[in-house]
């Protein structure tokens, strides 16, 4: 966590390679993903968008997404989070390769 208020939030996320996050979604924000260094694989949607260094997407609420680093260095992207609720409980966990309940 690099900052945290009720209206935003901005994180660090590391993912190591072929490691993913699991697909999910958020009812009370939005995200915008800048890629740090790494290469990342990102499923919005139906649709799968490779992101290099210093490129972003924006992630709308409500809306399917997944990150992922199939290559073979560290994933460092920069996650800001805008929404009205920012609690770790607004995650919709749709696939989870650990095994993770659905809500959390």
């Amino acid at each position: 966590m690099l900052e945290d208020t009720p209206k935003y939030k901005i994180k660090r996320i590391e993912v190591k390679p072929g490691g993913r996050l699991s697909l999910q979604k958020h009812f009370h924000r939005s995200e915008h993903w800048t890629v740090v260094s790494g290469t990342a694989i990102v499923t919005l949607a139906q649709e799968e968008k490779a992101l290099r260094a210093n490129e972003s997407i924006y992630i709308p609420m409500g809306e399917l997404h997944r990150l992922e680093n199939a290559g073979k260095l560290p994933l460092v992207l920069i996650e800001t989070q805008i929404g009205d609720y920012l609690g770790e409980d607004d995650i919709l966990r749709v696939e989870d390769d650990y095994k993770r309940e659905e809500n959390s």
